[in-house]
């Protein structure tokens, strides 16, 4: 890359900012091999079989849309790292940001349409509009599926040419990255096109996965209360079955706001790559997405049977 592509500023020396950068990483692999496993099996069985239930297809779409977008995390993040003056709308992070945006919208929207599914399939409301989406629900997997598709496919768009336009300003007026003018032009375009643009691509389906999630959760709770009144308590399967789809569904929450709330710190730029505040909130977020595929797979009956197949017999095989 061309010294007119950097931003001036010294390179990152901070061996806390490096340990906390390789930790992320690190969290970072675990989090493909997490959503890697969950993308083969369904995947594998979607492929042999021809059909999958409309939950797994959400959840292999979600894995899989993780998975690529982990790699591309862990690229951009590499690069950084590498060259941690360089400027934001080079060539090449302009590359990984039209991935970034797209498999980022398509994350926020599966997540957001899996926890539709999990609202009306398990909440126990009598209202006639949700009895009625409960027995549709099924049929409606495929349109859940294509709509994030098209609208993750057009906010990239509309994210692209924000940022392409600012890369040919930079161009065209051949000031350096560090000039005052060059980055007034810049921030002001980014704090009134990108940023509004971001936060109302991420809200919307974040709202909407934050009110099927208190109703979820708020079902669940008053079922499982209601259950614990008995005598026997805890000792009831209905009981512990709740209990267990509670916890996974609130830490189907925690990661998702943790996911949220990081797009948005990216958004704002509060949390230059250079400081080593960025590099322990990258650790953070990291860890919920390394731990949340792991909560997927034990909470799934079907993966964590393949995984207790594969493990056995890797044990077998070492004997």
């Amino acid at each position: 890359m061309n010294d007119d592509h950097m931003v001036q500023g010294p390179p990152v020396t901070d061996k806390r900012a490096v340990v906390l950068a390789i930790i992320a990483l690190l969290l970072c692999l675990v989090a493909v091999l997490g959503n890697g496993f969950i993308t083969t099996v369904l995947g594998r069985e979607w492929l042999l079989r021809r059909t999958l239930l409309p939950c797994d297809k959400l959840l292999v779409s979600l894995a899989a849309s993780r998975f690529c977008l982990q790699w591309v995390v862990l690229c951009k993040n590499i690069y950084i790292l590498l060259h941690p003056a360089v400027f934001p709308y080079s060539p090449v992070l302009l590359f990984l940001a039209f991935q970034w945006d797209f498999l980022n919208a398509v994350t926020l929207w599966l997540s957001t349409w899996l926890s539709v599914f999990y609202c009306v399939k398990i909440a126990t409301f009598t209202h006639p509009v949700f009895l009625w989406l409960k027995r549709k629900l099924s049929g409606l997997v495929p349109w859940m599926l294509l709509s994030s598709v098209w609208f993750s496919s057009l906010s990239t768009i509309l994210f692209f040419i924000g940022n392409q336009r600012i890369y040919q300003n930079y161009l065209r007026n051949s000031l350096p990255p560090w000039n005052v003018t060059g980055n007034s032009i810049r921030r002001s375009y980014e704090k009134f096109y990108l940023f509004p643009l971001k936060m109302v691509t991420w809200t919307v389906p974040t709202a909407f996965f934050l009110i099927c999630m208190a109703l979820l959760i708020t079902s669940l709770g008053r079922h499982m209360k209601n259950s614990l009144l008995t005598i026997s308590g805890f000792q009831e399967p209905s009981a512990q079955a709740h209990i267990k789809a509670l916890l996974a569904l609130i830490s189907f929450a925690i990661f998702f706001i943790s996911y949220f709330l990081s797009l948005v710190l990216s958004a704002t730029c509060v949390l230059p790559s250079r400081a080593l505040r960025f590099w322990v909130w990258q650790a953070v977020i990291y860890l919920c997405a390394a731990v949340h595929p792991v909560v997927l797979i034990f909470s799934n009956a079907r993966l964590r049977a393949v995984l207790v197949r594969y493990c056995s017999s890797r044990c077998g095989a070492s004997c």
